[in-house]
């Protein structure tokens, strides 16, 4: 059995992740802003009120895993906004900089005791954070801050490699969650199927690669 801690397990791609690796027989560890009705039924155990705007909370949730306590870190929360030229917005341009790139890197530093040698850490980014692949414009924060995370977790997959623990990036999909309006082309139950693959594939052979959900190599 091992320990998952998860980010965001309260709702989409990140309660699926959560059902998928309970069935497997794993412990399940979900930090999150609240619970959903869903989620609090589930036997997990849960870490709510933790805004991870806020380095602190960071800080004070990390600190209640005890050393050498996880298999798999999973930061899979984040939000979502579109600025455009003619609609520009620094305050989420910055916000979704705390939560989509400063806080996966912050906690998983900050459990880095916590974390096994040989353990494995999940960042869930996007392929609109993919400088070659962006074709569209638009999005600014968004794309920005997803390409930041990208860059911080090939440093800390780097920086980890003496302890093997490895650092998987993965693009989950087009998924059908709230975040895009339900509008996506697969399930989050199919997004997380295909990530809990990735993520039991993950390896220091593959650590700080950038993968599509589907298993092909993404470019930076």
């Amino acid at each position: 059995m091992q320990h998952i801690v998860i980010t965001g397990g309260n709702k989409g791609i990140g309660l699926a992740l959560v059902k998928q690796y309970l069935a497997k027989g794993d412990k399940v560890s979900v930090i999150c802003r609240q619970p959903s009705a869903e989620l609090a039924d589930l036997d997990v155990t849960l870490y709510s009120g933790v805004e991870l705007s806020d380095p602190q909370k960071i800080r004070e949730v990390a600190a209640k895993f005890a050393k050498n306590s996880l298999d798999v870190l999973i930061n899979n929360a984040g939000i979502f906004c579109n600025e455009t030229l003619d609609n520009f917005n620094e305050e989420t341009i910055l916000k979704q900089f705390q939560v989509n790139s400063v806080a996966p890197l912050l906690l998983s530093q900050q459990l880095l005791g916590a974390i096994k040698d040989g353990g494995k850490i999940a960042m869930i980014t996007s392929r609109i954070g993919s400088i070659a692949d962006n074709d569209s414009g638009n999005y600014y924060g968004y794309r920005m801050a997803k390409a930041a995370l990208n860059a911080g977790s090939v440093s800390l997959a780097n920086d980890l490699a003496p302890r093997k623990i490895s650092v998987g990036i993965y693009h989950p999909g087009y998924v059908q969650t709230e975040m895009v309006g339900f509008g996506g082309d697969i399930s989050p139950d199919e997004a997380a199927r295909r990530l809990t693959g990735l993520i039991t594939e993950l390896s220091p052979a593959n650590s700080g690669k950038f993968y599509h959900s589907n298993g092909s190599e993404l470019p930076w």
